[in-house]
């Protein structure tokens, strides 16, 4: 029996995005969160007696040197030298840019596939085959690298790709799942799309999924996935990530008072950190659902994050990352003041002259801000109307919950 473990998209040091950085706390465990998770990738290694380790690309993040993202590589990788156990590698596409890969010296007990592709045997009736990235983009599809499977072995191959394309990936070595299935490998250790996911059990194709999500677009528990060689190939998780993100939703339908309100976050909460996978979360939480209380708690909304962020705290595992407001009324009340102004301010929305105001404060904001996050905020024209549009949204709810607010 031989046992491996499959690994990919390590993204080491990648700067994790999360609006709770605001925490020092916090800061401090994300920063090194990617570290941790492989950390703990080379634990389950030592546990499980594997006979290899495969990182199927990305193991760096983008083009950043780093001395001792070097170093703190090293001492992992020699961990498992000590032991006998072999390490393969291919390059993805951030590998490809990072100077790292080609500068570092890796111990000898790994072995990194060069972008001709080639194979090494691990065991007598055992082969890793691999291709790497030979540089940033890879737009063609590297199978026809690929040397044949040994016959009568089991042949393991490893492959860093978007397949037939994955949404907010790139589309790098392009495939599909029916031409690794007639391929004739029995194992598919893939790489680059972040959520895990089987694509296939006979032969298994496999993608892992990032060791640790980075922000709330990754959200969840991470895993590594550990093969068992017996008679035939078996499979399961490994739990990798030391901070899952998580959305919640709360449902806050028939609240009628401040402490059933208050209660109901608590008691969401608390459940929540008692079903934590990683040792703990950043949490978006979203209150939801027709209620009475609507406008008052719209009104008091910064009490409410503030409060929300409090019982997170408690939790001693939680952070709160941000409070979305979803609710409704559950009472339609007549026409007023108050639903006059709503649709006042809904026409003046959609004035030219009011969205070139908007536009213009908000790029004046902006220049507060370093290029690179306005970058981000920003990517495009499209992306300026939407903020714009989505503040005058917020600021005229804000408006009419305060007007509202205090009607019973």
């Amino acid at each position: 029996m031989i046992k491996i473990l499959h690994t990919a998209d390590v993204h080491l040091d990648s700067p994790l995005r999360s609006l709770a950085m605001r925490d020092p706390e916090l800061r401090d465990r994300v920063r090194t969160s990617s570290r941790t998770a492989f950390t703990s990738i080379i634990d389950t290694a030592l546990t499980e007696d594997v006979a290899a380790l495969l990182i199927a690309g990305d193991l760096f993040d983008g083009a950043e040197r780093s001395a001792r993202t070097a170093a703190f590589l090293t001492l992992q990788l020699e961990r498992l030298r000590e032991r006998g156990i072999r390490v393969f590698y291919i390059k993805g596409n951030h590998d490809a840019e990072n100077p790292l890969t080609g500068e570092l010296t890796l111990p000898d007990n790994v072995h990194v596939f060069d972008g001709r592709g080639g194979k090494v045997q691990l065991a007598q009736d055992v082969w890793i085959h691999g291709v790497s990235f030979a540089n940033r983009h890879a737009p063609e599809s590297l199978l026809p690298k690929f040397p044949a499977p040994i016959e009568g072995a089991i042949n393991i191959a490893m492959l860093h790709t978007s397949l037939a394309g994955a949404e907010g990936h790139d589309p790098y070595a392009p495939c599909t799942v029916a031409e690794l299935t007639a391929s004739g490998f029995d194992y598919w250790a893939l790489g680059h799309v972040h959520r895990r996911q089987v694509h296939s059990e006979a032969p298994w194709i496999v993608m892992p999924g990032t060791p640790q999500g980075r922000d709330i677009g990754e959200p969840g528990p991470k895993s590594a996935t550990l093969l068992t060689i017996d008679n035939a190939i078996e499979i399961e998780e490994v739990p990798t990530s030391v901070v899952e993100f998580l959305h919640i939703q709360v449902d806050a339908t028939d609240i009628d008072s401040d402490d059933d309100l208050r209660d109901l976050l608590k008691r969401s909460l608390r459940d929540t950190a008692q079903s934590l996978v990683s040792e703990s979360a950043v949490i978006r939480l979203e209150l939801t659902g027709p209620t009475r209380r609507r406008w008052q708690v719209l009104r008091d909304q910064d009490v409410w994050k503030e409060t929300a962020a409090q019982y997170a705290r408690e939790a001693g595992t939680l952070w709160l990352d941000k409070v979305i407001f979803h609710l409704s009324d559950s009472q339609e009340r007549g026409h007023s003041a108050t639903d006059e102004l709503a649709g006042i301010m809904n026409t003046i929305r959609e004035e030219p002259g009011f969205s070139k105001t908007c536009r213009e404060e908000i790029e004046g904001i902006l220049q507060e801000l370093a290029a690179h996050r306005r970058a981000v905020l920003l990517p495009d024209e499209a992306a300026m109307d939407q903020l714009a549009r989505r503040l005058a949204e917020a600021g005229a709810e804000r408006i009419l919950a305060r007007m509202k607010g205090a009607t019973p």
